[in-house]
C-alpha cells in the first residue's frame, strides 16, 4: 500500500519533487565524471605509434622501488613492495642489444635512440612533441621513404611526410634543429611514411647514426630495444624468453598495449596525476553532493509537513510513513540517477578535453567511458536519496501525531538536540581540520585537507543554520525594517521559518566559501613563492627560451659580453629521495652568489660544485639533513647518486626543494637545455638589454628579460595554474550554484498560499515582492558572511602551513565577482518563482484542495 501512495505522491507532487530530482540528478552526473577520468586514469589505454610494427619493446625500469619488511607479533614478518615513477627516460646498457639478439627466435634487435628534436621553422596548427631518432631504427613503425633518401651524413635528416606537409619541407630543404645541444641546420635527404598513415601524435626526424648518437648524448645507451621476432615465433612465447634472458637486470618486456607507455612517458605519469585528481575531484564533490542531497531532502520533508502530520492523524504508523518516503525517495533517486549517470558521460568527455587542451593530460592517453561510473554513481544516488529522506523524515514519523500536527503548523523553537550535537562536532572536526592544516608543508598533503574542512564546515552551518540565521536575523532587523512593510515581514519570516531560510543559506555559504578557497589557494601559495624568488635573485636580467631552452653556447657569449660578471645557468628537474619526489634544479656554480641569493641559514654556498647539493629547510628537516650530511637520491632518470649537503636555505618555495649542479641534472635530463640564465652585470658598466640581446642574436627564441619582467612571466604561469585548479574544481562549484538555485526555487515556490494569505489580508504585490527581495537579501549576507568565513579560516590555515605566514592572497576584484553572482543567483531564484506564484488570484489559491 505505502509503495502505491508513494508513487501517487511522486505523481500529484511533481513540482515538490523537482527540486530533489534536479540535485539527485547534477550529483550524479557529477560522480559518474569524475568517476570516469578516475577509470581513465586507472585503464585509460595509450597506444603506440612510434613502435607499431615491434610487437616486443625491452626498456628501462621507469620506477624507484622500495622495499620495507615490518616485524609482527609471533616473528612473523610483512614485506611490502612499492614503486614510483620517475620524471624522466631511463635509459638501458647498449650491452642489452647484445644479449637480446642472442635470445633464440629473435630476426632482429634493433637499437632505438629517442631525443628531443625541435624543427625551428613555422607551422600552422598546433605544434606537435618532436623527437629525433636514428635512421636505422625506422623500421619499428616502419618508416619508408617516398621522397629522397636516408641520412648519409651528419649534416642530412629525414622528416615524416605530415611535418613536411605542414611545414612546406622538400627534399633539398634546409631545416633548423634544436636538439639537446646548440641549433643546427639540416639539409632534408628524405620524407618518409608509414603503411598505417602519419603519425597524429608526434613529429619524427631521423638522423644519421652517428648523429643520433651525438645528439642524444648517451654514449653506451640506448633508450629502448624493439625486438622482431623469426618466421613461425610467437610474441608471447618470445618475450617470455627475452624476459628469462634478462632477468636479473632492470630492463622490462612490454608487448601489446604495455607499448604505449613505454613510448609515451607522459602519458604514463598522465595516469597518476588523473587518478589523483580524479580521486580528489571525486570525493570533493561526493561529500558536496551529501550534504546538497540531504538539505534538499529536508527542505522537501518540510513544505510536506502538514500532508504527513494528517498521515500521522489518520493512523499511518510510524514504520508505514519511514517505508514511504524511503520509496519515494528511491523512485525519485533511481529516475534521477539514470539521467544523471547518462549526462554524466558527455560532461566526462568534455572535461577530458578540457584538460587536454589545457596541457594537463596529454592526448596520448585516450578517455576510457566504461560502465562501472555510471552504475557507482546510480547506486550513490540511490543510496544518497534513501538515506537523506529517511534522515530528514525520522523526526515527524517518530513523534506523536498531535505533535506532528503542532508542528506543521508551527516552526520548531529550536532544531532538535541530536542535530545541535552533530553540528557542533562537525564545528569540532573542522576546526581540528583547520589546525591540522595550518601544520601541513607539503601541496600533495595540504590540498585535500584543504577542501576537506570547507566541507566539513558548510555541514556545520547545515547542522547548526537555524540558529545561525536567528542569530543574523537579530543583527540584521534594524536595518531590514527600513525596508518598510516588506522589511517586517522578513524580519517575521527569518525568524519564524529559520529552518526553511537555513537550507538556502547552506549551499550559498558552500558555493561562496569553495569558490574562494579554490581561486585564491594558487595566488596564496603563488604570491608566497614570487616574493621568495624575487627576493633571492640578485642578478639585474634573465634569459628566457621561448623554445626548448638555452643553450650552453648562449650562455657563454652572455658571459664573455663586457660588463658581465656571471651567468647563471637553471635547468629544473625533479628528484626523489627514497619514494618522496622533490622539485629540483641544476645551476652552474661558477659566480652563483653573485646571481642567487636563496637566504642560506645553514652552512655555505661557497665552494659548492661537483659532488654538492643545498636543500631547502622543508627537505632538511623531512630528511633529516644538515650540511655535512650525506644525501642518497635517484636523479630524472632512475640514476642513483649520493651527494653531500653543503647548505641549508629558506626560500624553497621559490626556488624547489632541492639544488644539485647544473652538468649533474643535465646529464640525466630528456632536456638538458637550460630553463633560464641569471645575468649579473657590474654596477656602471652600461651593459644592459641591447648588449645582451646582440649577445645572443644567433639564437632562435631566446630572450633578454629584466627581473621585473621574469616576475612577470612567473605571475603568468601561477595565472595558468589558477586556471587549472579552477577547471578541475568548476564541475563541483557549478554543482553547488545549481544547488543554490534549486534550494531557492524550491522555497519560494512552495510558498503560494503563504503569499495569498498576504495578499487577502491586504498586502500588495509589491509589498509582497519587496518582502521576498529582503529576505533573498538577508539570506545572502548570511551565507556571505559564513562562507567568507569557511574560506578565511580554511586560506589562512593553508597559508600558515605552506608559507609559514597568516597571509592568504585575497584578490579584491575576483571577491567581489563572487559574492556579486552568489548575490544575483539568490535574488533572482527568490524572485522568478516568487514572481510565478504572485500570478494567481490569491482567492483561488486560498481556496484550491491540498
Amino acid at each position: 500500500m505505502m509503495l502505491r501512495y508513494a508513487l501517487q505522491t511522486v505523481r500529484d507532487r511533481k513540482a515538490g519533487f523537482l527540486g530533489a530530482f534536479v540535485a539527485l540528478l547534477c550529483a550524479t552526473a557529477l560522480v559518474t565524471a569524475c568517476g570516469t577520468l578516475l577509470e581513465t586514469g586507472l585503464r585509460g589505454k595509450i597506444g603506440t605509434e612510434r613502435y607499431a610494427a615491434a610487437p616486443i619493446l625491452v626498456s628501462a625500469d621507469q620506477n624507484v622501488h622500495e622495499t620495507t619488511v615490518k616485524e609482527k607479533k609471533g616473528g612473523r614478518t610483512k614485506t611490502k613492495h612499492k614503486a614510483k615513477p620517475v620524471a624522466e627516460r631511463a635509459w638501458l646498457p647498449a650491452a642489452t642489444v647484445d644479449t637480446v639478439r642472442a635470445v633464440p627466435g629473435v630476426e632482429r634487435a634493433v637499437p632505438e635512440l629517442t631525443f628531443q628534436a625541435v624543427p625551428l621553422v613555422k607551422a600552422p596548427g598546433k605544434p606537435l612533441p618532436s623527437y629525433g631518432h636514428a635512421w636505422s631504427s625506422a623500421a619499428l613503425t616502419p618508416f619508408t621513404l617516398t621522397e629522397g633518401r636516408a641520412p648519409r651524413s651528419g649534416d642530412e635528416v629525414v622528416v615524416d611526410r605530415a611535418l613536411a606537409a605542414r611545414a612546406g619541407l622538400r627534399t633539398g630543404s634546409e631545416l633548423p634543429v634544436q636538439s639537446t645541444g646548440e641549433p643546427r641546420t639540416y639539409r632534408v635527404s628524405g620524407i618518409a611514411k608509414t603503411d598505417r598513415g602519419d603519425l597524429v601524435r608526434q613529429s619524427t626526424l631521423f638522423f644519421g647514426d652517428d648523429e643520433a648518437q651525438r645528439l642524444a648524448a648517451r654514449a653506451g645507451q640506448v633508450s629502448a630495444i624493439g625486438v622482431l621476432p623469426a618466421p613461425g615465433v610467437g610474441a608471447t612465447e618470445l618475450a617470455a624468453r627475452v624476459e628469462r634472458a634478462l632477468r636479473g637486470t632492470t630492463a622490462q618486456v612490454a608487448t601489446g598495449d604495455e607499448r604505449g607507455p613505454v613510448e609515451f612517458l607522459d602519458a604514463a605519469g598522465a595516469r597518476v596525476k588523473l587518478v589523483s585528481m580524479g580521486g580528489a575531484m571525486g570525493g570533493t564533490s561526493l561529500l558536496v553532493a551529501i550534504l546538497v542531497v540531504v538539505g534538499t531532502f529536508a527542505l522537501s520533508v518540510q513544505q510536506r509537513s502538514r500532508e504527513l502530520a494528517l498521515l500521522r492523524a489518520i493512523a499511518a504508523t510510524p514504520r508505514q510513513l519511514r517505508r514511504m518516503i524511503g520509496r519515494e525517495a528511491l523512485l525519485v533517486g533511481l529516475a534521477a540517477g539514470v539521467a544523471g549517470a547518462l549526462a554524466g558521460l558527455p560532461l566526462a568527455a568534455w572535461l577530458h578535453g578540457r584538460f587536454v587542451a589545457a596541457g594537463v593530460v596529454p592526448v596520448t592517453l585516450e578517455r576510457t567511458a566504461g560502465v562501472f561510473p555510471m552504475f557507482a554513481a546510480v547506486a550513490a544516488g540511490l543510496l544518497g536519496a534513501w538515506a537523506a529522506a529517511r534522515i530528514t523524515g525520522r523526526r515527524i514519523a517518530r513523534i506523536r501525531p498531535a505533535e506532528a500536527l503542532a508542528e506543521a503548523a508551527v516552526e520548531r523553537g529550536r532544531p532538535g538536540r541530536g542535530r545541535g550535537v552533530l553540528g557542533v562536532l562537525l564545528l569540532a572536526g573542522g576546526a581540528v581540520l583547520v589546525v591540522v592544516l595550518g601544520s601541513l608543508r607539503t601541496e600533495p598533503a595540504s590540498t585535500p585537507v584543504t577542501f576537506l574542512a570547507v566541507v566539513v564546515l558548510a555541514g556545520a552551518v547545515s547542522l547548526l543554520g537555524p540558529l545561525l540565521v536567528r542569530a543574523a536575523t537579530a543583527l540584521l532587523a534594524g536595518p531590514l525594517r527600513l525596508a518598510g512593510p516588506g522589511g517586517h515581514l522578513a524580519t517575521a519570516n527569518l525568524r519564524g521559518n529559520a529552518t526553511r531560510m537555513a537550507s538556502a543559506v547552506t549551499p550559498l555559504a558552500l558555493l561562496i566559501g569553495m569558490t574562494c578557497t579554490v581561486l585564491f589557494i594558487t595566488p596564496t601559495l603563488g604570491d608566497a613563492a614570487r616574493a621568495q624568488a624575487r627576493d633571492g635573485i640578485r642578478a639585474q636580467w634573465v634569459l628566457a627560451a621561448q623554445g626548448p631552452g638555452v643553450t650552453r653556447e648562449a650562455a657563454e657569449r652572455i658571459r664573455r659580453t663586457p660588463g658581465v660578471t656571471a651567468a647563471t645557468e637553471i635547468v629544473r628537474t625533479s628528484v626523489r629521495v627514497g619514494l618522496t619526489k622533490y622539485a629540483a634544479q641544476g645551476v652552474t656554480p661558477a659566480g652563483l652568489t653573485r646571481t642567487w641569493d636563496p637566504e642560506v641559514t645553514g652552512g655555505s654556498l661557497d665552494g659548492f660544485g661537483e659532488g654538492n647539493a643545498a636543500v631547502s629547510e622543508l627537505a632538511a628537516d623531512q630528511l633529516g639533513l644538515r650540511p655535512g650530511s650525506p644525501l642518497k637520491l635517484t636523479l630524472g632518470d632512475g640514476t642513483p647518486v649520493t651527494l653531500t649537503v653543503s647548505a641549508v636555505y629558506a626560500r624553497g618555495l621559490g626556488f624547489g626543494d632541492l639544488t644539485l649542479p647544473q652538468k649533474l641534472v643535465a646529464a640525466h635530463a630528456d632536456n638538458p637545455l637550460a630553463d633560464s640564465v641569471l645575468v649579473a652585470a657590474e654596477p656602471g658598466s652600461g651593459t644592459g638589454r641591447e648588449q645582451l640581446a646582440a649577445a645572443v642574436a644567433a639564437f632562435p627564441g631566446v630572450r633578454v628579460l629584466s627581473a621585473t619582467d621574469a616576475d612577470a612571466a612567473r605571475a603568468e604561469r601561477q595565472d595558468a595554474g589558477a586556471e587549472i585548479n579552477l577547471l578541475a574544481m568548476g564541475l563541483v562549484l557549478a554543482f553547488t550554484a545549481i544547488a543554490v538555485v534549486n534550494t531557492l526555487a524550491m522555497s519560494t515556490a512552495e510558498r503560494f498560499r503563504e503569499f495569498a494569505m498576504l495578499r487577502l489580508a491586504g498586502a500588495k504585490r509589491r509589498q509582497v515582492l519587496r518582502m521576498l527581495r529582503a529576505e533573498a537579501l538577508a539570506v545572502a549576507l548570511i551565507g556571505t558572511a559564513l562562507g567568507s568565513g569557511i574560506a578565511l579560516a580554511v586560506l589562512t590555515a593553508f597559508s600558515v602551513g605552506m608559507t609559514g605566514a597568516a597571509a592568504p592572497a585575497v584578490l579584491p576584484v575576483a571577491y567581489a565577482a563572487v559574492v556579486g553572482v552568489a548575490g544575483l543567483l539568490a535574488l533572482a531564484a527568490t524572485a522568478l518563482p516568487g514572481r510565478a506564484a504572485l500570478r494567481v488570484a490569491p482567492v483561488a489559491v486560498a481556496t484550491a484542495k491540498g
